[in-house]
């Protein structure tokens, strides 16, 4: 395999810049820069290939197996001036031995040397892009490898139900002592119970990881751009006392307790024969109705939605006006909007509350068809136990379905999307 390089910490100046070096010949490549590479870490002097010096650097050194990528590693950590990156990458990418890493190409040697679990090679992209406490939280419990656990488990349970059936297909001309049905029965419903805890959190941990999304709607004039405004401590938003003067959905990202949360400001809704602002409001209705919580502002509890579910919340606008109690806010003075921005953390907090260690679609796609699988053999069972050999192939299926969770099957068709978002140097 190639012996890669690439710089692993951030473009621009710094206090500290990290070139990292993955490969069989990465401390050959090391040794024309300084010499004598240290045995595991120290301070060296780097020099070009004609005797110039570069940089003092800090050198760590990782033999084959004792690494991120499972492969030897060196690590320069340079003075983080990019003239010094620059000319330790230029003549890095001088030597016949070393070429440039790809994207994520750190990772994947990872995974492909079994440092990583497909599962965990996700946790760390999330982890990378985390932006709020909850994000870090659960892209950390993945990368920790918590999800390719819980597949284990999985997976050594259904083992275990597919050797008890396989033993009686073995022995199928002598008298076996035990009735395997129970203890097989025990184990697939408990491992289908786990499993469709686990596929119910994805959408909520999905949008942890992307964002939950709350739409302010109202009719014209009832103070939605104000409010956002306030929410955003800056004027993002035009206000004015012209009804339909917001057209487009206007968003402001924020970070609600730890949630990552997109307010959105929608157009006022309402009949009108102006094209344009109708434009507006059909897709100010289609972009509520995919919200995670509506805020309905009325300037009346009696303009509220006739069917308001769990997602809706009917909140009193212009509130400084009317002088009312209860659910209120007022954009132009403050009143109420802690109160709001509480309420709707704890809404959405309620929502996150069933998610589990499975994040992705692909996840719960996979544990979805592994209890398909499941529940086939469940039913042969009752239906017919004589029929072990079509029940410990479906138990097959599913154990294939659990190893495609952590990529130990069909792990190629997913692996250039994962990587596509990660960076060079990682």
């Amino acid at each position: 395999m190639d012996t890669i390089f690439a710089l692993a910490t951030a473009q621009g100046r710094a206090g500290v810049a990290v070139v990292r070096l993955s490969g069989p010949d990465a401390v050959a490549a090391t040794s024309l820069l300084c010499r004598d590479v240290p045995q595991s870490r120290g301070l060296r002097r780097l020099y070009d290939a004609d005797g110039g010096l570069l940089d003092e650097a800090f050198v760590l050194r990782f033999d084959a197996g004792k690494s991120f990528t499972g492969e030897q590693v060196v690590e320069l950590h340079l003075h983080g001036s990019p003239a010094i990156v620059s000319a330790v990458l230029r003549v890095l990418g001088a030597m016949n031995v070393l070429r440039q890493a790809e994207a994520g190409e750190f990772t994947r040697r990872a995974l492909e040397n079994g440092c990583l679990d497909l599962a965990e090679v996700e946790g760390l992209a999330d982890l990378i892009d985390a932006e709020t406490e909850s994000q870090r939280k659960q892209a950390l419990r993945v990368f920790s490898g918590a999800l390719g656990a819980l597949a284990e488990s999985w997976r050594r349970q259904l083992i275990r139900a597919a050797a008890l059936l396989e033993a009686t297909i073995d022995f199928a001309d002598e008298e076996v002592p035990v009735d395997v049905s129970p203890e097989v029965n025990a184990l697939l419903a408990g491992v289908a119970a786990e499993m469709q805890r686990e596929a119910d959190g994805v959408r909520a941990a999905e949008r942890v990881r992307d964002g939950f999304e709350v739409a302010i709607i109202g009719a014209p004039n009832v103070g939605k751009s104000t409010l956002l405004n306030r929410f955003a401590g800056r004027d993002v938003a035009i206000t004015s006392e012209v009804a339909g003067t917001t057209r487009d959905v206007i968003e402001v990202h924020m970070d609600l307790g730890g949630l990552p949360v997109t307010m959105l400001d929608t157009a006022g809704q309402r009949d009108t024969d102006d094209v344009v602002e109708g434009l507006g409001v059909a897709r100010a209705q289609e972009r509520a109705a995919r919200a995670d919580l509506r805020v309905h502002l009325v300037l009346d509890r009696a303009d509220g939605p006739v069917d308001s579910g769990p997602d809706d919340m009917v909140v009193l606008g212009k509130a400084d006006l009317l002088g009312e109690d209860g659910l209120y806010v007022s954009g132009r003075t403050g009143a109420g909007v802690d109160r709001l921005i509480a309420e709707i953390t704890e809404r959405l907090n309620t929502k996150v509350g069933s998610i589990g260690v499975a994040m992705r679609e692909r996840h719960r796609t996979a544990m979805v068809r592994a209890i398909e699988f499941l529940a086939d053999a469940q039913a042969a069972m009752e239906d017919d136990p004589g029929m072990t050999d079509l029940i410990a192939e479906d138990l097959r299926s599913a154990i294939r379905a659990v190893d495609s969770i952590v990529g130990r099957v069909d792990v190629e068709q997913v692996l250039d999307e994962i990587f596509s978002s990660f960076c060079i140097g990682k």
